[in-house]
């Protein structure tokens, strides 16, 4: 037995520490993890065999590793941390939101061996120290590593007016993005133009984009400028760049190589002093080897590369994101909720979000529409499309099912399964045809 175990074991015995229903990890001055509680296995799914002589960082993941750990707090302050709000990761991968409480642990002599960590599922206290507003850049919620690091660039970038080409999947914020890049350069006062690219014809997207003269085609009724033009000496944003007919890239790459254009139905050539955003969710280099997209072009506008990651690559973000679109709805409808139940913010963080922020934001928005609570949203407020991924339910037995209200349990897990009988029965382990019966007995 080393002097750490023995010192431990001289302070606390192991039995009480198993009886504590918060999950308990002793670590020592190398951040190994040396002891582990009961609770920290049924919490984590970890088992100790598994986590001990683990460094702690590469175990737990916490967001906390990358923005302050606690373990080094308290050594290097002496001080306690208490309900720290962190997340862990448990034995599946899935982030858990939980309180994190820190401490030195001295051996009989008063001499530092370690640190003890304590945490458990966080509650209604999730939200209570997170302020949306200040976790904010520019409009953009994140405080993730990959958004940190995002912002740093964009704030590096801030001198400059070199074109940037925004990439990530849909609903990530690229639009956010570009007007951080506006706020920040020295052109924030002057004209912000935006066009989506993809919302447009071809021959109207090239008279929003150059103008045109009277009579250059049907309607051209008046001489009309275009959005370069009018964003002269200003800053023009231009989503969903990789739809722009490659008939017309060619224009686009004169005005990005010299300033230059002619409007429609016009042989004078004009100038304009801009710089150039551009977006998409698609991958460039694809469609340059479809022969949908122009090389030259792409190399015009990939001076400055930012990349957004979604939202599954930083989950850590959805507290933040869920604390302000609570807010948001709340103002909208006139609605008290303060805080997403421990069962909700479960399902919320270990959901995939195909759909990203905005995915985020529309599950918000109906949940709180849904909301049956005055003050918190519960799971059963939440769309069924997540919902399906909450299994809670799925490891009923019959037994189960008949002492807490069979029909109710059955009706709603087909809401969650979208009225598949064939897959509730499955789930419950029983024939399809009495799932039938029952519903014909409502």
């Amino acid at each position: 037995m080393n002097q750490f175990e023995d010192s431990f074991i001289n302070i606390n015995s192991v039995k009480i520490l198993d009886s504590l229903a918060e999950g308990i990890y002793v670590i020592d001055k190398e951040f190994k993890i040396r002891f582990v509680n009961k609770a920290a296995y049924q919490i984590t799914n970890k088992k100790p065999t598994d986590v001990i002589g683990q460094i702690c960082r590469s175990l737990c993941k916490s967001d906390r590793c990358e923005i302050g750990c606690p373990v080094t707090e308290v050594l290097q302050t002496g001080k306690n941390v208490i309900d720290m709000e962190s997340t862990l990761q448990d034995n599946n991968g899935n982030l858990i939101p939980v309180l994190l409480n820190a401490s030195i642990l001295n051996d009989v002599d008063g001499d530092t061996l370690g640190g003890i960590i304590s945490f458990k599922k966080n509650r209604k206290s999730i939200f209570s120290g997170y302020n949306s507003k200040e976790n904010m850049y520019y409009g953009i919620i994140g405080k993730s590593k990959k958004m940190v690091a995002l912002f740093n660039v964009i704030s590096e970038i801030s001198y400059s007016f070199a074109t940037v080409l925004i990439t990530g999947e849909t609903g990530v914020g690229k639009e956010l993005i570009a007007n951080a890049v506006k706020e920040t350069s020295s052109r924030n006062k002057a004209p912000f133009v935006k066009v989506n690219c993809a919302a447009l014809p071809p021959t109207l997207l090239a008279s929003e984009l150059f103008g045109h003269v009277k009579g250059a085609f049907t309607d051209a009724k008046n001489d009309r400028i275009g959005r370069f033009e009018f964003a002269d000496g200003g800053t023009i944003f231009l989503d969903e760049i990789a739809e722009i007919p490659i008939a017309m890239q060619a224009q686009l790459l004169r005005v990005i190589q010299d300033g230059t254009f002619e409007r429609l139905g016009d042989s004078k050539t004009r100038k304009t002093d801009i710089r150039i955003i551009a977006a998409t969710n698609k991958n460039l280099l694809d469609e340059i080897s479809k022969n949908m997209f122009r090389e030259d072009l792409f190399y015009r506008l990939n001076v400055v590369p930012l990349f957004v990651p979604s939202l599954r690559e930083r989950k850590e973000d959805i507290i933040y994101l869920t604390k302000y679109f609570i807010e948001k709805f709340n103002e909208k409808y006139g609605k008290n909720i303060e805080y997403a139940d421990n069962d909700t913010m479960d399902i919320l963080m270990n959901y995939d979000w195909p759909g990203n922020i905005r995915e985020l934001e529309n599950c918000i928005e109906y949940s709180i529409i849904r909301s049956k609570r005055a003050d918190y949203i519960c799971s059963c407020s939440l769309p069924s499309s997540l919902r399906k991924k909450d299994h809670c339910n799925q490891n009923l037995s019959l037994k189960e099912i008949e002492l807490n209200e069979k029909t109710e349990t059955i009706l709603a897990l087909l809401r969650q399964n979208n009225w598949n009988k064939s897959k509730v029965a499955e789930i419950l382990g029983i024939n399809r045809s009495t799932i039938h019966r029952k519903l014909k007995k409502i």
